[in-house]
This record gives structure tokens, C-alpha cells and sequence, in this order.
């Protein structure tokens, strides 16, 4: 069996992927990929992980979580699974580097699924925006208090993976930025679903609701439904050149009026994540999804 895990990370799509692929979940058993509610599961999974990395693991872990996502004596080729905690709550997420506990849970994943093939997936975002959201998710005070005294332009993606490739190396990891996330929305879903390139799903489009105005929606659909077989790098352009013209402003501009947050800082953090994002795609291993 295939076991995808979607990790987070933390403030990036906010359940709305996961969400995607349960409105899909009769069509993609269908071609047994199963799709359990979060609900049936993090919490469980969340218990007998954290009982992994402490005491070991149970030789019954592996059936007690198929039990709880399998229905019946239903069977699955692949198995979607997502968490963006699962590495870690919000104050965790951000210690010396990103996500320290990542592989010692990845190792227990791996225990719990020895024989299976398990997969990573997991979006990253600009850390002059990743670290004031986290802020706003903790009861930490100050924007310092996240860094807690480590030097804020030393955070990497790239060493994070880095980091699980190291450890874990027969995990597969499948990375994208969220701020891409609207261009390749299509192509992530079907990527973790294991859909062909051009199967449609319910949902396709649906992020772009949240960023474009109601009538830039409406001529967008227009344009799709006259246009039909497009590839998706063509929609993708299409996608774009409607963002540049009906995109909603205040849904997709960020400010954050953080003291110390300045807009040299923010230049400064948004430049050296540009360059952590060519370390990213050289990482053996690593699968980058880009527009």
C-alpha cells in the first residue's frame, strides 16, 4: 500500500487540500485511493506516534489506524493521510530549525508502515510571512519570542529536507510553495491522488474563489468552458493572466504590523527564501512542484 502523508506545513493551505480530496473520495476509491475524514484519524495517529517515539512501536499499530480509516473490509492501494500539526503544534514549529521532531516521527511512520511505501508532501512558505502567521497561532507575545534567540535569517527549507533525506532516505518527499499554491492547485491534488494529468475532480478551480473577484470568477469559467481540453500548462497561463487582472487585493495581500518586523527584514527573509528554493530542488530525492 502507498501512504501519503500531507504535514503541513502550518498556515499554508489550512485543510482546504485535504478537504478537496474528501469531496473527491467516491471517485478516487474508485480507483482505490481512500480518503478518510482527518477526523477519523489525527488524533489517533497523532497517540500512537507519539507512543512510537517514546516507548516503540506496537506490532498492532499499523491495523488499529486501518481499522479506524478502512470501512468494512474495504482495502486501499493508496491511503491519504494529513495533519499540518503532525510534525509538531504551531510553537513547535520553529526551534533552532524548521520542524525539529519531523524525522524522529517520519522514523515512527515508518515503523508503524514497514512494509508500505510512504510519501511526504508538504508546502513551504516564505518565512517573512510563515513566521508572523505562527505568531498569530501561539501565545507567544513577540515576534522574537518565535526565533526564541536564534538568528532569524538562518532558517532553511532546504535543511529540513536535507535533514529527512538523511534520516529517512526511502521516503519520497513532494514539496511546492504556497504561494504558488493557486497556479498549481490541479496539479498538487492530482499528484498526491495519483491522478492522470487530465482527470477532472470537484474543486479544480475552487481556490481561485478566494483571490479573484466574484466577476473575474465568472469570466474566468466562461473562458474554461469554452475552451475545453486545455493542458494544464495553459491553464495555468490562463489562470495568471486573470489573477493580473480580477485578482481581490485585500485577499491577497499580506501585512503585519509586528514590531521589529520591518520591510528591510521582510526584503531581507523573502530573498534568501528565493535562494533556499534552488538547495530545495537539488536535494536527492525531493520533487519540487513549481508553476
Amino acid at each position: 500500500m502507498q501512504v501519503v502523508l500531507h504535514a503541513g506545513a502550518h498556515v499554508t493551505d489550512e485543510d482546504r487540500l485535504i478537504n478537496c480530496l474528501v469531496d473527491n473520495a467516491g471517485m478516487l476509491a474508485e480507483r482505490g485511493t481512500i480518503v478518510p475524514r482527518p477526523d477519523d484519524y489525527r488524533i489517533l495517529l497523532r497517540d500512537i506516534v507519539n507512543a512510537a517515539t517514546q516507548d516503540g512501536v506496537s506490532p498492532d499499530a499499523r491495523e488499529v489506524i486501518l481499522d479506524a480509516v478502512l470501512p468494512g473490509e474495504e482495502e486501499a492501494d493508496r491511503l491519504i493521510l494529513s495533519n499540518d500539526s503532525f510534525f509538531g503544534t504551531h510553537k513547535m514549529a520553529v526551534k533552532r530549525m524548521f520542524y525539529p521532531a519531523a524525522c524522529a516521527r517520519l522514523e515512527a511512520v515508518r515503523k508503524i508502515f514497514p512494509d508500505d511505501e510512504v510519501e511526504l508532501f508538504f508546502a513551504i512558505r516564505n518565512p517573512a510571512t510563515f513566521m508572523p502567521a505562527l505568531l498569530a497561532m501561539t501565545n507567544f507575545n513577540t515576534i522574537d519570542d518565535i526565533f526564541r534567540g536564534y538568528d532569524p535569517y538562518s532558517f532553511r527549507w532546504s535543511e529540513l529536507f536535507e535533514r529527512i533525506r538523511a534520516q529517512v532516505p526511502d521516503i519520497p518527499i513532494t514539496v511546492w510553495c504556497n504561494e504558488d499554491t493557486p497556479l498549481i492547485w490541479a496539479e498538487v491534488v492530482r499528484e498526491m491522488a495519483a491522478l492522470e494529468p487530465l482527470t477532472g475532480f470537484e474543486g479544480e478551480f475552487c481556490l481561485l474563489q478566494e483571490i479573484m473577484t466574484e466577476a473575474g470568477m465568472k469570466r474566468f469559467h466562461a473562458y474554461v468552458e469554452e475552451h475545453p481540453g486545455m493542458t494544464e500548462i495553459q491553464k495555468r497561463r490562463v489562470i495568471s493572466a486573470f489573477l493580473d487582472k480580477f485578482a481581490d487585493d485585500e485577499a491577497v495581500e499580506e501585512e503585519y504590523d509586528i514590531e521589529g518586523w520591518t520591510e528591510d527584514k521582510i526584503d531581507r527573509l523573502t530573498d534568501l527564501y528565493e535562494e533556499d528554493l534552488y538547495a530545495i530542488e537539488r536535494v536527492p530525492g525531493v520533487t519540487m512542484i513549481t508553476p
